[in-house]
């Protein structure tokens, strides 16, 4: 049942995204995208403590926000919560290489599907 109210949160999240992601700006910047990484890592480490921590909700709903919802919205916002569960840890050098690795690693294999995308697409229109 769980996968239901996940999904139904992802819907929700993704129609959110979408939305403020259509908010005209013109800069050369992705600001929307920012705006929304931000706002969805301050939801999600809000929620986190002030409801999942103290279990104010049923499990399916908090997976609905929490995973669902906010995780569609975007997935910065659990990469900046482990992070920051890290530091609280105490685990400063997990924190900094999950944090490095992540930005390393999320670049090269975007530029690295999008290489091997432009290939794939030059070959079927040639």
């Amino acid at each position: 049942m769980s996968y239901i109210f996940v999904g139904i949160g992802g819907v929700i999240g993704s129609i959110l995204r979408f939305i403020v992601g259509q908010i005209p700006f013109d800069y050369d910047f992705p600001l929307q995208t920012l705006g929304i990484n931000i706002a969805g890592s301050f939801i999600l480490g809000w929620f986190t403590s002030a409801i999942i921590k103290k279990q104010k909700l049923k499990s399916e709903y908090t997976a609905a926000i929490g995973t669902g919802m906010i995780g569609s919205f975007t997935t910065l916002s659990t990469l900046s919560l482990d992070t920051v569960q890290l530091l609280i840890a105490g685990s400063p050098v997990p924190a900094i290489s999950y944090v490095v690795g992540s930005a390393v690693f999320g670049i090269s294999f975007a530029y690295l599907g999008m290489k091997i995308g432009e290939r794939k697409w030059s070959k079927s229109n040639a």
